[in-house]
């Protein structure tokens, strides 16, 4: 049950691998690193889980729904600012920095943490190793998926605008699911 839980509660990664995957800057190696990063925290947020878990003042749903709605959105404006300073001022600017690229894996890499620390949780005092193994695994198997699902010919083929909607739009519906889980929707 406890791998189990790690799989079906990392489904979120799908959305962030989709979106790193269109972004044309991001390279296969950044996820890797990503994920190599947040099998770390996984495994600190195992080990850590009883004393960080009670000094977080509020539940840790509601920073990593208002964290991935605010990446979303944050990634649509992006673009539209980009688009309008390459219109209006003749500037050149990348649409995707690695800056964005960086925010978005350190979100993932903490929100996969509390995911394992809510999982040992409720195994407690069953709870093993394999919950932050599986957890990691989970978000690399499904990130790196929708990752090359990303890179195919049929959705590269999407305009710029749509990609990066798309992209914004994952984010925020993540960050909207951890919301409802928290209110009982």
């Amino acid at each position: 049950m406890q791998v189990l839980s790690g799989l079906i509660v990392s489904v979120d990664a799908f959305f962030i691998g989709f979106s790193l995957g269109l972004q044309k800057r991001c390279r296969f190696i950044y996820l890797v690193a990503i994920n190599l990063f947040l099998l770390g925290l996984c495994i600190l947020g195992f080990f850590m889980a009883g004393r960080v878990y009670e000094l977080i003042p509020i539940d840790p749903d509601y920073i990593v729904g208002f964290a991935f709605i605010s990446l979303g959105l944050w990634a649509i404006l992006q673009y539209f600012v980009c688009e309008f300073l390459k219109r209006h001022r003749g500037r050149d600017v990348e649409s995707t920095s690695l800056k964005a690229i960086v925010l978005v894996g350190l979100v993932m890499s903490v929100e996969a943490m509390l995911i394992t620390m809510g999982i040992t949780f409720v195994f407690i005092p069953y709870s093993t190793f394999a919950i932050p193994i599986a957890v990691a695994l989970a978000h690399f198997g499904y990130s790196a998926l929708s990752f090359y699902l990303a890179r195919t010919d049929f959705v590269k083929r999407m305009p710029a605008l749509l990609s990066h909607v798309v992209s914004g739009v994952a984010l925020i519906i993540y960050g909207l699911m951890a919301l409802f889980v928290e209110f009982g929707v």
